[in-house]
């Protein structure tokens, strides 16, 4: 049976269990209704009937009768999710066992790759003391499903890879009778998922977020991180020498409880909450494996050789049960596990921790010191040819605790450059230094923060708590970071991010707040501290000019100095969402990609090393896209060693559900920050002449675009009426408000609502609009013919063209005008809804010719076929979902506020977000 039929038969399947449950506890006349919109949905689909059918079918329909709708159609959302999944990985293994070479993005291919290309081991060796490779998690409002959802897929797909196995076996009498006992526990499963509210009704609070960002770890990302570091490291020292340094490459973050930019709700208490719980979950799982050790590791000294270091640390472990007497392995692990759990208790607080045996033993001081002991359980087994014990579940410890830390992940703080400047013009005010900071000019500013950084004098009179909220929780926020770095090491929060970067002196004022809480040391022209302060430049002026800001900022003596003593590696963040909504999605990738590049030569000009960090969401529109070939697409220069990446929404389930789909992506990350930093990816034969085509086509969309956001006085009422903009504010999805300000500006508007809002309506808008009437113009502003045939040869040769085109043509496919016309009948002003409904229709047309005439392929996703194959199997699913969340906006905005109803908008987005699986 052919792959592809598999999946349908495994879709049907779960969805005829889905069925017969619906119609057992929700009865006839709703499985009807179910069924009956499924129909219709495929007759849409191919063609046979209009969508007005579909929407009769739930026009006026009672919200407690569409509610169970509803609840199908995302039920049905998460069985194909969990099928694809299923079918990609089966697939990925069946190229393993045909022995074929294995795949871009793999590690296999990275290694050919280097080999083939005659990678030197100096190369190598200049490179990886630098290596950092950062997925960082943060939060997102339609990623609120409970443990329970996903504990429940997590077993359904067990079961359907068991009965894959069986079906692929003999028909014996057992075999039937346990596919039986199978079909019996899916089904059991479905119910209590049936039976299980799909999302909270309230408002999550960070701390939910937090611990849907920790699950993460304890499903895959605790496991899987560790062994690629320790794959990756053996590997290159087999591979360029024993030389070179043993390292943790990926090294995870978080932004989910450190994020205060437009957040009230973060606070030092989150703060708190999030580095302890982080802290918890490895020092917990640290203790577990120990545990597992201590079972395992039952050598006899009686027969096997041990070290004197060994004898020492089993000495020292307070094991002295008689059975144990020729057991140093045990005992001295037993006392590792006794400090361990003494370390929780100390750090952590001895509530954490049962029982009181582990009170002998030391607490460890640092993760170091507990790797000191590993390393001494290692050595013994080594010296007595243990090799293949100690390479297993030691071997794994051993790399978690370079991967963790005490930490977990890395902590970011961020926060907006406005808030920074409020928080010093009261506190400057405050102390008499300056009564009106914010009237300074720039050079004024920069001579005044310089001067405080000098000083060793503390701006914050001790105990004085008399400053307006905000500020006392934006100096409270820096105060707990200091205690965490305190408690858990410099890793745990390296990071402090200053959105909305325009200026010197923005990067600058964070510095302050950082002196203020003891995490930068004044001395003269010579700070110290180990928080990296980066600029996030956001906006398309912002990305132009990022390189010039940084240049001023290098010219001064101390933070130049403050640089050097961190490494001399200056990170910046790049922002993709609001150069998206600044200048539309060509224009803001073209300015990312330029604004690299100039980036780039200002550290070569300065030798200073550069790490950038990529804000990029799950769809396009925010710099979304598969991570291999976005690494890839970077200008030369660009990567060098080390990239930081958001991952965020749907995506984080569907990257880091389960530990294969996370030992994937991981491995992507990891194999393209090689190859960007090794490897000669650029093939232009003409480096100047693609940008001077690519800067004249991004002014070209850039107008087009701006044209309609930002100069059609009916594109906001457009955009807030057809859009559930109002309803994602109103309706306690996401602990952040869904703006920064009260205001109905896009420059204010958050970019996951912004995003949000257009993938819900299916529009799409920021992930293509403009770039039709851009690439039409520029070919006809020459000689046609001539200029198709440069873009073609660009899209073949340049990896950032073909990035940003595949990009786009992937969003396009899941875009659909017809579902959009639905929601454009919920705007008052009527002549504005057809008439810019009309403009999206003409875009889409001419964007999907132009992108035809360039790529060769006709379909939009020839080049994707199991995207194509997705995007095709769930289009009439997504059908009835949409059409349903149009009616109960329309009965929301008429004054029906009644749960059911708000509810109902809720779910249909949490289900158009699984659906679409990268939507927000």
């Amino acid at each position: 049976m052919a792959d592809y039929d598999q999946l349908n038969d495994d879709i049907r399947y779960l969805g005829a269990v889905l069925g017969d449950i619906i119609r057992e506890q929700e009865g006839t006349e709703t499985f009807d209704r179910v069924e009956n919109a499924r129909s219709l949905a495929f007759d849409i689909a191919r063609g046979n009937k209009d969508m007005s059918a579909l929407v009769d079918m739930f026009r006026d329909i009672d919200p407690r009768k569409a509610n169970p709708v509803i609840r199908a159609f995302c039920t049905f959302a998460l069985m194909t999710n969990l099928v694809e999944d299923l079918h990609d990985e089966g697939s990925r293994i069946a190229h393993l066992d045909a022995g074929l070479p294995a795949p871009d993005s793999t590690l296999d291919a990275t290694w050919r790759k280097l080999i083939d290309s005659k990678v030197t081991a100096e190369q190598v060796r200049d490179v990886l003391p630098r290596m950092e490779v950062a997925p960082v998690l943060t939060a997102h409002p339609t990623e609120t499903r409970r443990r329970t959802v996903f504990d429940a897929q997590k077993h359904i797909t067990e079961l359907m890879v068991q009965r894959h196995q069986l079906l692929e076996g003999p028909d014996t009498a057992r075999t039937q009778s346990r596919l039986a006992a199978i079909d019996r526990d899916i089904r059991r499963r479905m119910t209590i998922l049936w039976q299980t509210a799909l999302i909270r009704v309230a408002r999550p609070r960070i701390e939910d977020e937090i611990e849907v960002g920790l699950r993460y770890y304890k499903l895959s990302l605790l496991h899987e991180i560790p062994a690629l570091n320790a794959h990756v490291s053996q590997q290159l020292r087999e591979m360029y020498g024993q030389s070179l340094p043993d390292r943790a490459v990926l090294r995870p973050g978080s932004w989910i409880g450190g994020d205060h930019d437009g957040n009230p709700y973060v606070s030092a208490e989150t703060l708190r909450y999030a580095v302890n719980r982080a802290a918890h979950t490895v020092l917990k799982y640290y203790e577990q494996e120990l545990t597992a050790l201590e079972h395992e590791l039952s050598i006899s000294d009686r027969i096997s050789e041990v070290t004197v270091d060994l004898v020492s640390l089993a000495t020292r472990g307070h094991n002295d049960v008689p059975s144990r007497v020729d057991e140093p392995y045990r005992r001295a692990v037993h006392g590792m596990r006794g400090r361990m759990r003494n370390t929780m208790a100390t750090l952590l607080g001895s509530d954490l921790v049962e029982g009181t045996w582990h009170e002998e033993h030391e607490p460890y001081t640092s993760p170091e010191e507990f790797a000191a002991d590993l390393h001494t359980i290692d050595a013994s087994l080594r010296l007595s040819h243990d090799d293949i014990i100690a390479e297993d579940r030691l071997a794994q410890l051993r790399a978690a605790v370079s991967s963790f830390g005490f930490h977990l992940y890395s902590m970011d703080l961020r926060q907006n450059s406005e808030s920074y400047e409020d928080a010093l013009q009261e506190l400057f005010a405050v102390a008499h230094v300056c009564p009106d900071y914010r009237e300074l000019g720039e050079e004024e500013k920069i001579e005044l923060l310089l001067s405080e950084l000098r000083s060793p004098r503390p701006l914050v009179p001790q105990g004085y708590t008399g400053y307006s909220e905000p500020v006392q929780r934006e100096i409270e926020i820096f105060r707990e970071a200091a205690r965490a770095v305190e408690r858990f090491g410099q890793r745990m929060i390296p990071h402090c991010i200053i959105s909305m970067a325009e200026s010197v002196s923005d990067i600058l004022e964070p510095m302050v707040l950082l002196k203020e809480a003891g995490l930068i040391t004044a001395d003269g022209d010579h700070p110290r501290g180990g928080v990296d302060v980066i600029p996030l430049f956001e906006t398309i002026a912002d990305l132009q000019g990022g390189a010039d800001i940084l240049r001023q900022l290098w010219d001064l003596p101390l933070y130049r100095n403050y640089l050097d003593q961190c490494g001399d590696v200056q990170e910046v963040m790049l922002g993709y969402s609001d150069s998206n909504k600044d200048g539309g999605y060509f224009a803001a990738n073209w300015a990312l990609y330029d604004g690299e590049v100039s980036i780039v030569e200002a550290c070569r000009e300065y030798g200073i090393k550069l790490r950038l960090f990529h804000g990029r969401g799950g769809v396009v529109g925010r710099g979304g896209g598969p991570s291999y070939e976005a690494i890839l697409a970077q200008p030369e220069g660009a990567v060098d060693g080390s990239v930081r990446i958001t991952e965020q929404g749907e995506i984080i389930s569907a990257k880091y559900g389960s530990r294969e789909t996370a030992r994937r992506n991981l491995e992507a990350l990891v194999s393209a920050t090689l190859e960007a930093s090794l490897l000669e990816v650029e093939q232009l034969d003409n480096a100047e002449r693609a940008q001077t085509i690519m800067a004249e086509i991004a002014e070209l969309s850039q107008e087009k675009y701006a044209a309609l956001a930002h100069e059609d006085p009916g594109f906001i009422p457009y955009f807030t009426q057809s859009t559930p903009l109002q309803e994602i504010g109103s309706l306690n999805i996401g602990s952040r408000p869904s703006s920064r300000k009260q205001t109905r500006s896009i420059e204010d508007l958050r970019a996951i609502p912004w995003v949000l809002s257009w993938s819900q309506s299916r529009v799409m808008l920021p992930g293509w609009y403009g770039v039709g009437t851009a690439l039409r113009q520029w070919v006809d502003d020459g000689n046609p013919e001539e200029r198709l045939a440069e873009l073609r040869e660009l899209f073949e040769v340049w990896p950032f063209f073909r990035s940003v085109l595949s990009n786009m043509a992937q969003v396009m496919a899941k875009a659909e005008l017809s579902i959009a016309r639905l929601y454009a009948e919920l705007i008052d002003d009527r002549e504005v809804a057809e008439r810019i409904h009309t403009q999206l229709l003409e875009e889409f047309a001419l964007t999907k010719e132009m992108l035809s005439s360039i790529t060769g392929h006709e379909e939009l996703l020839a080049d994707n076929p199991e995207l194509a194959r997705s995007v095709r199997s769930r289009y009439p699913y997504l059908l009835p979902l949409n059409v349903i969340q149009v009616e109960m906006m329309r009965r929301y905005r008429a004054g029906d506020e009644s749960p059911k109803v708000s509810l109902g908008i809720q779910l249909t987005m949490n289900g158009l977000a699984t659906a679409l699986r990268n939507s927000g």
